[in-house]
């Protein structure tokens, strides 16, 4: 198929691609942006048929990009040449790399979440999480760990905000990732045996010193409350990073990759 190129900064296709920055127009399209050539292939090898890939050759970064291209085109989208101001306009990278990429939305829930057959699950849960950046990190550190799956409950941002895919680094299609509300999902996880290690300043327990070995799930609050009495009544570990200086709390990201990485190391020496 002949690829089309769009020259005109009023092109209606360019008009929609910046509409999609915004949640509404996402949802009632049921699709999302990915920019950049790291999460364009890890989507496609995660399988992902993007509608459309829109390029300018003006803002490539190096040579793989034709065959990136071929290999979505191939897979069934369809290949828009943009110029470099047309490209400009519809990136939300401050330093764009000349590729975006239009993806259907898709929704799981925990009836489609498929655990591993061992029998120490590791479950990230996040409540309330407000910022994309920070819940698309989140993302990535729980990928790092070695997470089965993320469970995102009431969220206040989107899977599919902009700037959760870019800072996941296409982590999100590749990690299990799934949205509920807080009471399911936990009734989900203590009808799989599953333990619940929560992070609360309030907690008397350090988290080094708490025993997250075996089934867990940890879960961690908003930026600007932490968690809920909800999460803090029903957990089964509550545990605190211990604070040297003036500051009283971590970001929610940088909190969460402490604790999955005494974990982590935990669950790699057992005894």
């Amino acid at each position: 198929m002949p690829i089309e190129k769009i020259t005109s900064l009023q092109n209606p296709r360019l008009k929609q691609l910046v509409k999609l920055r915004d949640r509404r127009p996402r949802d009632e399209a049921g699709v999302f942006l990915v920019e950049g050539y790291r999460e364009i292939r890890r989507a496609l090898e995660k399988g992902m048929v993007f509608r459309e890939v829109y390029f300018s050759r003006d803002w490539f970064l190096g040579e793989n990009e034709p065959e990136l291209l071929a290999r979505a085109e191939a897979a069934g989208a369809q290949l828009f040449e943009l110029t470099k101001d047309a490209f400009a306009k519809v990136a939300y990278r401050e330093r764009p790399d000349g590729l975006l990429a239009v993806a259907p939305q898709w929704r799981r829930t925990l009836a489609d979440l498929e655990l591993p057959g061992r029998a120490d699950p590791f479950l990230l849960v996040v409540e309330g999480i407000e910022k994309p950046g920070n819940l698309g990190t989140l993302l990535r550190g729980a990928d790092a760990a070695g997470c089965d799956a993320v469970i995102v409950c009431d969220p206040v941002t989107d899977l599919f905000n902009p700037n959760v895919v870019r800072a996941s680094t296409g982590v999100l299609f590749s990690l299990p990732c799934v949205v509920e509300e807080s009471a399911g999902v936990l009734a989900w996880l203590r009808r799989r045996g599953i333990r619940v290690a929560a992070t609360t300043p309030a907690a008397t327990q350090l988290y080094t010193d708490a025993d997250l070995r075996g089934p867990l799930a940890i879960v961690m609050g908003s930026e600007q409350y932490g968690l809920s009495d909800f999460w803090l009544k029903e957990a089964d570990r509550p545990v605190r990073i211990p604070m040297a200086g003036q500051a009283d709390s971590l970001n929610v990201a940088m909190a969460a990759i402490i604790t999955l990485f005494e974990a982590v190391r935990q669950r790699s020496h057992r005894a």
